[in-house]
């Protein structure tokens, strides 16, 4: 049994995640290296990451995001953590591919008839890869790629999505991306392309050690079971991998003061010793919201109930105030204008107010819009 090596506030380990972040000081970085700090931005929907860069940094906006993406190609839109479209930097991307292609595989989700063999998908990833090599396809077009690929098995209208058929291919697209033979391309009016990145994934062992590495650094003092949550990973598998890298020495345990145990990258144990002051608005589904824990320590009180869905975070952007979850607030656009309604759950003092006012200037600068500020309630529901 390890001794613990220090002994780690819930105040201290949240002040150190929203510095590292940018959350406190803003950053003066590039696009990817801003990104590479979350260690990934979700990217569900786009606008929400280009926020979500911009309000970590002082000057990017939502252009700058999207010159990295499709013309300097220094941020790749991919499947990541849990499936998710997400943003990470490029040279991150053999780091990414090599770790998420070496997860556990979960249970089949499709049912007998619609799901592929092994031998199958191997031939629909070769194919993937083949047709998107040097190619931007949208969805209908690698559909006719891969069919002329594989077979016409592979174009079968059998897998239930979205109140509709999808071909069955599409059963291994998550897969695709992880294997690093599928990322998103510029979208083609409203239809999204796909295209395959230039990445060799690293081996395994090496690049899932260097995951959990990124993700200590950003989000430690951390759990395996907090980890296996972030990536969607069976919890036991977690333990066994933390339990590896502790014998190698390359993470540490530490205590909460409650007794918990958690674990630090080796040698990462200094922390801030004041706690966090100031007002933060963050978006839908913000990297530090997802993943930090306890959840209930940064929901505190009546935003347990009124800023998560069913305890699950990221249906609604949120108002940080000194730290931790103090309200929500939508954004409606208009052309260059963009209607700001902040609902904080308890009264702002003047100085927070005018805090809060910078911040929403900040959402207009990053957006590339006018916004105008309403304190009041948020009569939308989670994700709107």
């Amino acid at each position: 049994m390890t001794t613990p090596s220090a002994t780690v506030t819930w105040t201290g380990a949240n002040a150190r995640r929203l510095e590292r972040q940018g959350l406190t000081d803003p950053l003066t970085r590039t696009p990817s290296a801003v990104v590479e700090s979350m260690p990934a931005a979700h990217a569900q929907v786009l606008s929400a990451a280009e926020l979500s860069v911009g309000l970590r940094s002082r000057e990017l906006t939502r252009a700058d995001v999207r010159k990295a993406l499709w013309t300097d190609r220094t941020l790749i839109k991919t499947f990541g953590p849990r499936g998710t479209v997400h943003l990470v930097p490029a040279a991150e991307l053999p780091l990414w591919t090599g770790a998420l292609s070496a997860l556990p595989a979960g249970r089949a989700t499709q049912p007998e008839g619609v799901r592929m063999t092994p031998e199958e998908t191997e031939e629909v990833l070769a194919a993937i890869a083949d047709a998107l090599t040097g190619a931007e396809l949208t969805v209908d077009e690698l559909t006719e790629a891969v069919v002329a690929r594989a077979g016409a098995w592979a174009g079968e209208p059998v897998m239930p999505a979205f109140q509709t058929l999808w071909p069955r291919w599409r059963q291994v697209t998550h897969l695709a991306s992880h294997r690093g033979v599928l990322c998103f391309g510029p979208d083609r009016g409203r239809r999204v392309t796909y295209t395959r990145p230039d990445v060799t994934p690293l081996d395994g062992p090496p690049a899932l050690a260097a995951l959990v590495g990124r993700y200590l650094h950003a989000y430690g003092p951390a759990t395996p079971q907090n980890f296996a949550k972030w990536l969607a990973a069976p919890g036991r598998w977690a333990s066994d991998l933390f339990a590896g890298l502790a014998a190698d020495g390359e993470i540490e345990e530490v205590v909460y003061e409650d007794g918990s145990p958690a674990w630090v990258v080796a040698g990462d144990t200094a922390f801030p010793s004041q706690p966090v002051r100031g007002v933060r608005l963050l978006p839908y589904f913000d990297a530090f919201v997802i993943a930090s824990q306890p959840r209930e320590r940064l929901f505190p009180g009546a935003a347990y109930t009124r800023a998560l869905a069913g305890g699950q975070a990221g249906n609604f952007p949120v108002l940080l105030v000194d730290g931790t979850v103090a309200g929500v607030w939508h954004q409606r656009r208009s052309g260059r204008r963009i209607t700001v309604t902040v609902e904080p759950l308890t009264p702002l003092t003047a100085g927070q107010l005018r805090e809060l006012e910078q911040q929403v200037s900040r959402v207009g600068e990053v957006m590339e819009g006018k916004p105008e500020l309403t304190v009041g309630k948020v009569t939308v529901g989670g994700h709107a």
